[in-house]
């Protein structure tokens, strides 16, 4: 694989979401598997798959389910939307599914299946929609209910939709920034601008070496999306948490592979203090 290098130099954010709890006597949780889902289709094809929901508490829950668009913040973060036909690269009007509604026994399971059937004309891209379940004890009896203030959760399992007769649209994806940033570690935080249209997965290593050349730590990129013609921000921690780097310069040299025939390649330098 070639090595295409892009020098920046710098000194010293599957998907379960929740809404805001409040106060509350009865609660609930509810587990979700998977909390991703990878589709390869081609135009006009359908497939089925599903998804478990677990009740790991002890008291009745209902769930009801539904469709949203959705998208990345740069640092990763799902923006839930509702479906709209016209949104870019959303395949939420592709999805059915069933049950829409049920009550999950406590320690219980319940599975809903969903559908995805691509139109004919789609041109090969990456596509994504999600599933939403929202959930909250079952409606107890008027003396309790008087006296009760519940919790309704969310959680979410994203369904990404590869369209492609013969493979997507290859992978351009450039370095655009390599910044230090430090909050509670050091972290390299590397600007990914994804041009085309398909969604990529990252991973790679990123490399300390001291100033003799020596390698002094190697670290794995995260597996996160890139979703097709968007920005992400891809944080690297130098794991200085738990285990502190000696003060001095180092050189960070990141790699990192999104699938293109060339490996991404970023380096900065960063400066630990006394």
């Amino acid at each position: 694989m070639r090595t295409r290098r892009r020098w920046i130099t710098a000194a010293v954010l599957a998907a379960g979401v929740a809404l805001a709890p409040r106060p509350a006597v009865a609660q609930v949780s509810i587990e979700a598997s998977p909390l991703r889902v990878e589709v390869q289709a081609l135009p006009g094809g359908s497939t089925t798959q599903s998804v478990m929901l677990t009740n790991v508490g002890t008291q009745p829950v209902r769930v009801r389910a539904s469709l949203a668009d959705w998208s990345l913040a740069r640092d990763g973060a799902p923006q839930f939307q509702e479906p709209g036909p016209a949104r870019a690269f959303a395949a939420s009007g592709w999805v059915r599914f069933a049950p829409p509604e049920f009550i999950i026994e406590g320690g219980g399971q319940s599975t809903v299946r969903f559908t995805v059937t691509v139109p004919p004309s789609t041109e090969a891209a990456g596509y994504r929609t999600g599933l939403l379940f929202d959930f909250s004890p079952t409606d107890p009896d008027g003396a309790v209910r008087a006296k009760q203030v519940t919790v309704r959760s969310r959680i979410a399992t994203l369904i990404y939709v590869h369209v492609g007769q013969a493979g997507q649209p290859p992978a351009t994806v450039e370095l655009t920034d390599l910044q230090i940033r430090t909050r509670e570690e050091t972290e390299v935080v590397a600007t990914l601008k994804n041009v085309s249209r398909r969604s990529v997965r990252t991973k790679g290593t990123m490399v300390l070496y001291d100033t003799s050349g020596a390698i002094v730590r190697q670290v794995p990129v995260p597996d996160v999306p890139v979703l097709p013609e968007s920005e992400r921000d891809l944080a690297v921690s130098t794991g200085e948490s738990a285990n502190r780097l000696p003060p001095g310069d180092y050189r960070v040299e990141l790699k990192i592979d999104v699938g293109q025939t060339a490996v991404i390649v970023g380096e900065t330098t960063l400066k630990v203090a006394r």
